[in-house]
């Protein structure tokens, strides 16, 4: 009984984490501009990948295997939003435009 909760629980992880990871690529190859393409890989493929690697971990059984899942959790959580924020600052700063299609400043490009 334990044993079939746990394949499900393992099961579920992964599918979460894969659902994650497939709508990073539709993201990536669907949104507008660099901003946005960024946004989806950086948000969606890092719940991704950390789900995906916390099943790994879980299935495996050995508690070495699980902390080595666990620091790549860390290491993607701390390092993704980051090197993300880096590189669209970069875009911003080298001259590159956001898309049309994308909106932009909200509330306050209505009043025009």
């Amino acid at each position: 009984m334990i044993a079939d909760s746990f394949a499900l629980l393992c099961a579920f992880l992964l599918v979460a984490g894969s659902a994650f990871a497939l709508t990073a690529a539709i993201g990536i190859n669907r949104f507008p501009d660099l901003f946005t393409r960024m946004h989806a890989a950086s948000k969606a493929g890092t719940v991704g990948a950390s789900l995906l690697l916390l099943a790994a971990g879980l299935y495996s059984g050995e508690l070495a295997v699980l902390l080595r899942a666990i620091a790549g959790i860390v290491f993607l959580v701390l390092t993704a939003p980051v090197a993300a924020h880096l590189l669209a600052r970069a875009a911003q700063r080298s001259g590159y435009r956001i898309s049309t299609l994308s909106v932009r400043g909200g509330r306050q490009d209505n009043k025009k």
